[in-house]
């Protein structure tokens, strides 16, 4: 007879760290930004080669902190 035995979940931590509010500016600029982006191609005034250019460029200037996990290109 096979017994099995339920492995443990994986126990993350955190480490809290304080926001800025240079921190929080940088997101809210970059959020404008993309937004402004978005509406540039939704309305055919730039190509999506562009907008993932600029995307880039934004993520460099404003360095929000979701920057590494979201994806490189639309």
């Amino acid at each position: 007879m096979t017994s099995f035995t339920a492995k443990q979940p994986e126990t993350y931590y955190y480490e809290k760290n304080p926001v800025t509010q240079e921190q929080l500016q940088h997101e809210v600029d970059y959020i404008r930004a993309q937004k402004i982006l978005e509406s540039l191609l939704d309305k055919g005034l730039i190509s999506l080669s562009e907008f993932n250019e600029i995307t880039a460029l934004n993520r460099q200037s404003f360095s929000p902190a979701l920057a590494k996990i979201m994806p490189e290109n639309r």
